[in-house]
């Protein structure tokens, strides 16, 4: 995995945090969802990423 590609990653994943934790604050269920969705996308990318390191 390619130093860019950890930063972003880590990026999308912090930006996922924050907005779970606005919609959480303001009870904004939909804006929760959308972080916790942020975070999963960000999570099987780093994941697709170690794999790929893995196997070269």
């Amino acid at each position: 995995m390619g130093l860019d590609d950890k930063i972003k990653n880590a990026a999308e994943e912090a930006k996922g945090k924050v907005k779970e934790a606005a919609g959480d604050a303001t009870d904004n269920e939909e804006l929760e969802a959308e972080g916790k969705a942020d975070q999963a996308k960000a999570n099987l990318k780093q994941a697709g990423e170690k794999t790929k390191d893995a196997l070269s």
